[in-house]
């Protein structure tokens, strides 16, 4: 009677995860850098990673391999599941290489309460562990979470003692949002902050700035203004604009100078993407300029994208002190398979230095 009780309930139960559904999806994305000015062992480069996927229910169950030259360098497990109100995930990273080769375990949970969602998070790694108590939810015009923090002392001991605390809020006060933090630890309180953000100013709606109260019972009470500017939404043509500014901490705050140190361009014609930033600052073995043409959204030539980079070197060697190329294609060849290539040349020193190959399997 009990053999017939169990072999019901396994058949029971695997009806039940038949009439679900399973999936098993993957992709295998790879690289192969190949530097052709380099000593043909330490020519190549290899970094290929490996998912595979397997979904049944409101369940997921994922293996990511990591390879390179050296061989299986990471190996990281993770599972997560969509309950409704609650989810779940977990995370095991494993290094092959090293001895015992645990690195991580991290699982997680939300759960979604009558309008306040609660949290956990508990880690072991590096012979330490922590657990993170925290919920979030909203009153009226005013949001609150709080967080509690256990173990997380890098004593090498697996225990949970209760480390810290954090309280935040965020509500409106006169004519501005702030947001307020207290923070705890086991010498009881430690400090409190007040932040006001995107204070603006009148009759000048491209400026303005943050303020903050801090209150330690170290430092004191400490005040700071720290100074924004909003110069509107990027249209075609984009100024690097650097406001110069001394004090605001408990002194006046002073803008010393107003500098453009730099431009950019960035505009689609037809199929293609046309983009350019010019650094005035740029440091003397820095590219100065850059310009890149791309496809862009609307495709030009189907299951193919491409894009050319040129940088410029001040005081570059070559014509109009071009210094570097970067070409990088990539095209689909099936509805599985994606395949690119890359290559860079150095026209400074006159020099092929890096030739990329690559492909992108998914099921």
């Amino acid at each position: 009677m009990k053999r017939a009780l169990v072999l019901g309930l396994m058949v029971g139960f695997g009806l039940t995860f038949v009439g679900i559904g399973a999936a098993l999806s993957g992709e295998w994305d790879t690289e192969i850098t190949i530097d052709p000015q380099g000593a043909w062992l330490g020519a190549l480069t290899l970094a290929s990673d490996i998912t595979v996927t397997y979904a049944i229910g409101d369940w997921s169950f994922a293996s990511t391999t990591s390879l390179t030259g050296l061989g299986w360098v990471d190996q990281r497990f993770t599972a997560a599941a969509d309950l409704g109100a609650l989810l779940l995930a977990c995370e095991l990273k494993l290094d092959p290489g090293a001895p015992g080769g645990f690195i991580r375990w991290r699982p997680t949970g939300n759960l979604s309460l009558a309008g306040v969602e609660f949290i956990f998070a508990f880690t072991l790694s590096d012979q330490d562990t922590e657990l993170a108590l925290g919920c979030a939810g909203v009153a009226g015009d005013m949001e609150i979470w709080m967080e509690a923090i256990f173990g997380d002392d890098d004593d090498d001991i697996c225990n949970l003692d209760w480390s810290s605390a954090a309280l935040g809020l965020a509500f409106p006060f006169c004519c501005a949002d702030v947001n307020a933090l207290v923070e705890l630890d086991c010498s009881g309180f430690v400090s409190a902050h007040f932040i006001a953000e995107g204070i603006t100013t009148p009759n000048l709606p491209w400026f303005g700035f943050d303020a903050e109260v801090v209150l330690d019972l170290v430092e004191g009470k400490t005040v700071s203004l720290t100074p924004g500017f909003a110069f509107g939404d990027i249209v075609c043509f984009d100024l690097d604009i650097d406001v110069a500014y001394v004090g605001g901490e408990m002194t006046a705050l002073s803008l010393d100078s107003f500098l453009i140190t730099g431009i950019g361009l960035t505009c689609d014609i037809g199929a293609v993407s046309l983009s350019s930033t010019t650094d005035f600052l740029a440091l003397p073995d820095g590219y100065f300029e850059v310009y890149t043409i791309s496809t862009n959204d609307d495709g030009c030539c189907g299951p193919f994208a491409f894009d050319l980079t040129f940088s410029f070197l001040e005081g570059g060697v070559a014509l109009f002190d071009l210094a570097l190329i970067e070409a990088n294609m990539e095209i689909q060849i099936a509805s599985q398979f994606t395949f690119n290539m890359g290559l860079e040349v150095d026209v400074d020193t006159g020099l092929f230095t890096q030739w990329v190959v690559g492909f992108n399997v998914t099921w």
